[in-house]
């Protein structure tokens, strides 16, 4: 067994002196691993962040199918711009808030989860009009940059009144407020957006497709790696790789879970590594169809 550490990152090797169980839990856990694709869309998002305010606010629309980690990007941004307490004007600042589309989506529906989400549930009987007004004056006072709205495809479910007064009031939103839009949805958000031609100009289209036999794969698998808290280093050949890729359909949710699970194996038999040979004698317990985004 190595007593080096140089195969983690610094936070995968600090784990090291918890006990197995502890180690076990840290896998288990849902943990941020950056990896190439998921930098370049926060990049792209802190972008907005910085961008003048001003009309007509660039705003981005990433896609993917179920398990690409559209979520998972989303929680990271969150995370990164956490309220902040201005003690100028006593107000909690929110550059970023975060949201996720109501299921049958319609103005009140939608105004009822924002401004839950904003601390200010309205009476049943407010109408749309003072839910509107509130929703704007909370996020005004707040200094809100950017809403990012998640399960974005969710519009589809409603009827086409329905999506159409939805997608009016975020671009309604956007001008009023001057605030960029993020939404994450499965590829059928396309056509949620592209409900609104005048909202859809504004938006640039990110794609989270499903992984393939390159670099970024590679990439990607090194850097789980790296972030798993075993003793040992792991080395797999193009072989492992490829059966990951086979197994796991190429998406993000199943490569984690196969990867998770082998080092779990790892932990509990003392191996502390992932091997050729532990991958080939791994059987999938997923249904790749059904990965969790």
């Amino acid at each position: 067994m190595t007593n080096t550490t140089t195969h983690l990152t610094a936070n995968a090797a600090n784990l090291l002196s918890e006990p197995e169980a502890g180690r076990i839990r840290a896998i288990k856990s849902r943990r941020w691993v950056l990896y190439p694709r998921a930098k370049q869309t926060l990049d792209r998002l802190e972008e907005l962040l910085e961008h003048p305010r001003g009309t007509r606010m660039p705003s981005i629309a990433i896609y993917g199918d179920s398990g690409m980690g559209k979520t998972t990007i989303m929680k990271r941004f969150r995370d990164q711009h956490p309220p902040s307490f201005d003690r100028k004007s006593g107000v909690l600042k929110t550059p970023v808030l975060a949201m996720e589309m109501v299921s049958r989506p319609g103005e009140r529906r939608f105004y009822g989860e924002l401004l839950t989400l904003l601390g200010a549930p309205q009476a049943p009987r407010a109408d749309i009009a003072q839910m509107e007004q509130a929703a704007l004056r909370i996020m005004a006072a707040i200094g809100v940059k950017v809403l990012v709205i998640d399960e974005v495809h969710n519009i589809i479910a409603g009827t086409y009144r329905e999506q159409r007064i939805v997608l009016n009031t975020l671009r309604f939103l956007s001008n009023r407020l001057q605030i960029s839009l993020v939404c994450f949805g499965v590829n059928e958000a396309r056509e949620a957006i592209g409900g609104d031609v005048q909202l859809t100009r504004r938006f640039e289209q990110i794609t989270l497709g499903r992984w393939a036999a390159n670099e970024d794969y590679e990439t990607l698998v090194t850097s789980i790696l790296r972030n798993t808290p075993l003793r040992n280093p792991s080395v797999l050949t193009l072989k492992s790789l490829r059966r990951i890729l086979q197994i796991t359909d190429g998406v993000t949710a199943n490569i984690f879970q196969i990867i998770n699970s082998i080092a779990i194996d790892a932990i509990e038999n003392g191996n502390e590594c992932i091997t050729d040979s532990t991958v080939e004698k791994w059987m999938p317990t997923f249904d790749t169809d059904a990965a969790v985004a």
